[in-house]
């Protein structure tokens, strides 16, 4: 399954690409804060990265540019993602190692066609790299699955957590 860090803080621009990137069985990991995708790309071991231009505390030519001087993300594409109205220069953009641009709000095929073709580029570069040890399983790609089950997990832990403590402060009344 494909796995995708997406950073973006707009709650709606969130939802939107979850939604449609989901619905074609894409694992997703959504970040609102450039710092924090910085912190979770080791984490999540993406497949595809899709950035919003404009994040809070780094923003997207930031994080392309410090993506394609590492190693291990170089091969990593980066989709970055503009608002109808953010001004900023595309051929920046590209420098900083955006390989495409869509503006938001995004246009569901478009969206997918674009993630398709560059999860099957990121595939290919990763098959052409050298297999680890295993069959593939190496320390990045099982630190990935357990922060993907963690993620998903999180909302219902979190709910019965609240559950418990509610139930056990209406005990000490």
């Amino acid at each position: 399954m494909s796995r995708i860090l997406l950073a973006d803080d707009s709650p709606q621009a969130l939802r939107l690409a979850e939604q449609i990137l989901r619905s074609q069985g894409i694992e997703v990991v959504s970040v609102t804060d450039g710092a924090i995708a910085l912190r979770r790309l080791n984490d999540v071991n993406p497949d595809l990265f899709i950035t919003d231009v404009y994040l809070p505390t780094k923003n997207g030519f930031e994080l392309a540019r410090f993506m394609k001087g590492q190693p291990e993300y170089r091969d990593i594409p980066i989709v970055f993602a503009a608002g109808p109205a953010d001004v900023f220069d595309e051929q920046d953009a590209k420098n900083a190692g955006a390989e495409v641009i869509l503006r938001k709000p995004f246009e569901a095929s478009t969206l997918l066609s674009t993630v398709q073709e560059l999860l099957e580029k990121s595939a290919a570069a990763r098959n052409n790299g050298s297999a680890a040890p295993g069959g593939g399983l190496d320390r990045n790609s099982i630190r990935a699955a357990v922060t993907l089950a963690l993620d998903s997990a999180m909302p219902a832990m979190i709910e019965e957590l609240t559950e418990r403590v509610v139930l056990a402060l209406s005990h000490r009344k």
